[in-house]
């Protein structure tokens, strides 16, 4: 089956922009940048089964925006806050730790510790009203007498397909209706336990047969404390990495047949069913078996470990790739191939044996010994295996019983564990594999995929890896890539500072693999959704502490990128590996277009540490724009003034104050223009009311009112500054600048959140939810600001003080 459905790859090109009234030669163009490194992990993709739609723009690059959780602690015992001011710290894979309870620790081989979410739980990436915890279930069925049947992913068409109505009826049955002896695992496991039944996933059979060969890495997808003898109630579990965090999957043991055989996944043994229960889970997680119709190895090799994707294509490669491949072996990187696929044949069969548009696993690396009659030396060698585990294998030289063997020595041969069977696997010199296959994919494992005792062996080693969760949001942060300037550098910024050279590097280098990782498109198929054209720039910082966080308009004007991902490409995950200076650098991960809205995960994989941060604004007052705070008052100025305290006395009262409501009717006299006679809203009358009502008496007092007044004032300035056109909305570009003139400094992460609660369907913020917004800010940064007694953006509250400020704002 293909490994892509549909493939498009597009390229920003930047244009040579004039540098202090000169021509900056030194701008990247499409024939290369000569500060990027040759391997890359994305050459020049081409389209399966579908026609390639390649982009040439004509002006310059690209980005994405974060989203993080602040730092909130809780100490049960004194049953007080610490609200830490969000100074963005990255996440580092090693930060995540095992839980100390059983029931969520995994029975893992060796040392590894990370944390595992249970599926539905908070912070697992999925919602539902209660958390699939495993255990517990499985306790409450053996109780009960039951068997589990998962409400999640129901024996209904639905989790089947998606598209379209089953062309026939499936039935769904427990394995002990399948087989008269149901085994999870039937003499262990292996590679030929994976056989590809009628779905489209070969990519997805690839990396689980590749897992099969890694004991530590397949009991941590698959927990060897389930089965159908003791505590059998129905119910398996399987983990998967997913933008990362590991989340725990829960499901039943009902799976489709028709006619008393299972449909998809399955076992060469007839009564062994953990390949297809791991299946079962993987399309639970993405919403259906359809859901997994087409896709790349890199795709479930990362879910299944948590690592780094590269991909290379063989008629772009690096001359030294052999190096890389045996490097990755070493490293139990998991390694796939594939042919393209012929568009009139599906499947197709070549002459040599090889299954055009299928998905190959790499099994074994290795220099062999050769001994000929006249010379003797050493071939680089690899092993691969079809998914099918069947006779289509390389029938070309070094192929099951093929001559060449004769020249290999027999300790050489039994250290191979040579075999000559219709299995499916077979050998292939390396001269072959790359004429013959058209691309590589290779997943290197993160930090926590490693044991301590495997990095003390020696010829292990481990990457150092940041990564932050971003997104893009229609009109605040999705800016496109860098042809569209003028909205290129709202996109969210990330700083990378790079401070040690790779061991034995000549040229004083350092390697950098970045990773830029769309979230959650397979599960959102369904929806019409599908995975969007993304990429990435990456920029040299000279000066770090001399450019504007974030960098503006200006800096891309007359800047240009020292490397980027080769083209913008829509895949899951965009990687490349680059060899760049030390020093610090800015990236810039975005979406081909502008405005096309969804959530991201960057990672960051080097040798040496390190240090990754976004390169954004910190939250807190600023300057008042003087466009705003120095406007001359004219004598029709002060005549308005003189009108709206007149009114606000009348409406005082005797008692001089006034409560929302009153003080709505005095704003909505004074504010009819830009309200186009609408008025204020409630909740924006009672906030303003909030802001400076420092007895809690729910009114404003007359010098009270005029400090919001002016407030109220720079703020309708600030307002119509960016409202260019007159329409009485800002979108999400204008909004940062707006909220800048009128004296806020706000990230990407709180902009993101301001449009998501206040801006309309059309990615827009109108005035009256713009001075909510105002108001907002002002008491949420006053009420830390007195807390803040310290001044190192630290503000402790008791529980009631904090209920009181953030329900009385």
């Amino acid at each position: 089956m293909p490994i892509f459905n549909k493939l498009f790859r597009r390229k920003s090109r930047e244009s040579e922009t004039p540098l202090d009234n000169r021509k900056s030669k030194g701008a990247d163009d499409l024939n290369g940048n000569s500060n990027q490194i040759a391997e890359t992990s994305i050459s020049k993709l081409k389209v399966v089964q579908t026609k390639l739609t390649k982009h040439t723009v004509a002006p310059l690059d690209l980005i994405p925006s974060p989203r993080h959780i602040s730092d909130v602690k809780e100490y049960s015992d004194s049953r007080k806050l610490v609200i830490i001011s969000p100074k963005p710290k990255h996440k580092s894979s090693l930060e995540i730790q095992l839980s100390e309870d059983t029931n969520k620790t995994c029975k893992s081989v060796g040392s590894i510790k990370h944390k595992i979410y249970k599926f539905g739980e908070r912070g697992s990436g999925f919602k539902r009203d209660e958390p699939q915890d495993f255990y517990s279930l499985r306790d409450e069925c053996l109780d009960n007498g039951t068997l589990f049947e998962d409400p999640d992913f129901p024996p209904t068409d639905s989790s089947l397909f998606y598209s379209r109505r089953p062309d026939r009826y499936y039935e769904w049955k427990r394995p002990h209706e399948i087989s008269d002896n149901p085994q999870f695992f039937v003499e262990g496991y292996s590679r030929f336990d994976v056989q590809q039944g009628e779905l489209g996933d070969c990519w997805l059979l690839a990396a689980v047969a590749n897992l099969t060969l890694y004991k530590r890495l397949f009991f941590q997808v698959v927990p060897d404390d389930q089965g159908f003898e003791e505590k059998y109630a129905g119910i398996f579990h399987f983990r998967f990495w997913q933008y990362g965090r590991w989340v725990d999957v829960v499901i039943d043991d009902r799976l489709p047949t028709y006619r008393g055989q299972l449909v998809f996944l399955h076992s060469t043994e007839d009564n062994e069913f953990w390949s297809a229960l791991l299946e079962k889970a993987y399309a639970k997680l993405h919403g259906s078996y359809e859901a997994l119709k087409g896709g790349s190895t890199c795709e479930a090799m990362e879910d299944f470990t948590g690592g780094v994707t590269e991909m290379y294509e063989m008629n772009a490669s690096p001359p030294n790739l052999f190096k890389i491949v045996l490097k990755a072996f070493e490293r139990s990187s998991l390694m796939g191939a594939s042919l393209e696929p012929d568009p009139n044949v599906l499947e197709a069969e070549t002459g040599e044996g090889l299954i055009r548009g299928h998905a190959y696993s790499i099994t074994r690396v290795r220099y062999v010994d050769i001994e000929t009659p006249n010379s003797r030396g050493k071939i680089p060698l690899l092993r691969l295996r079809n998914p099918w585990g069947n006779e289509a294998e390389w029938n070309g030289p070094w192929s099951d019983k093929s001559p060449e063997w004769r020249f290999i020595p027999e300790h050489e041969k039994q250290e191979l564990g040579l075999t000559f069977d219709n299995d499916g696997e077979f050998w292939i010199s390396f001269k072959d594999f790359m004429q013959h296959f058209d691309r590589l994919e290779i997943c290197n494992l993160n930090p926590d995929s490693l044991t301590e005792e495997e990095l003390s062996e020696g010829h292990k080693k481990r990457w150092e890896v940041s990564f932050f969760e971003g997104e893009w949001v229609r009109g605040v942060t999705a800016g496109g890539c860098r042809n569209y300037l003028e909205t290129f550098w709202h996109n969210p910024q990330y700083r990378v500072t790079l401070t040690e050279v790779d061991d034995d590097d000549e040229e004083g280098k350092c390697t950098l693999i970045v990773a830029l990782m769309q979230k959650n498109r397979r599960s959102q198929r369904n929806m019409g959704i599908d995975v969007l054209t993304v990429g990435f720039a990456i920029y040299h910082l000279p000066y770090p502490d001399r450019v504007s966080k974030p960098l503006d308009l200006n800096f891309f004007k007359y800047n240009a990128s020292v490397a980027r991902s080769p083209s913008f490409i829509n895949l899951r995950e965009v990687s490349c590996r680059f060899k760049l200076p030390p020093g610090t650098y800015c990236i810039v991960p975005s979406t081909f277009e502008p405005s096309e809205e969804g959530e991201f995960l960057l990672r960051i994989f080097s040798e040496h540490q390190n240090n990754m941060e976004e390169n954004d604004a910190q939250i807190g007052m600023g300057e008042v724009d003087k466009r705003v705070r120095n406007v001359q008052p004219t004598p029709q100025i002060n005549q308005v003034n003189d009108q709206v305290y007149e009114f606000f006395k009348k409406l005082a009262g005797e008692d001089g104050e006034v409560d929302w409501m009153e003080l709505k009717q005095v704003l909505d006299y004074a504010m009819k223009l830009e309200l186009q006679n609408k008025g204020f809203s409630k909740d924006v009358c009672r906030s303003m009311v909030a802001m400076l009502d420092s007895d809690h008496s729910g009114k404003l007092r007359f010098e009270e009112f005029k400090s919001l007044w002016h407030d109220v004032r720079d703020w309708k300035m600030a307002f119509r500054l960016y409202d260019r056109d007159n329409s009485g909305t800002l979108d999400g570009f204008e909004l940062r600048q707006a909220f800048t003139s009128a004296g806020y400094n706000l990230n990407y992460r709180v902009l993101n959140i301001l449009m998501h609660r206040y801006g309309n369907q059309n990615g827009q913020m109108e005035f009256d939810d713009f001075i909510n917004c105002a108001v907002k800010l002002k008491t949420m940064l006053g009420i830390f600001e007195s807390k803040n007694e310290d001044r190192k953006d630290n503000a402790e509250f008791s529980l009631e003080e904090w209920i009181c400020s953030t329900m009385y704002a």
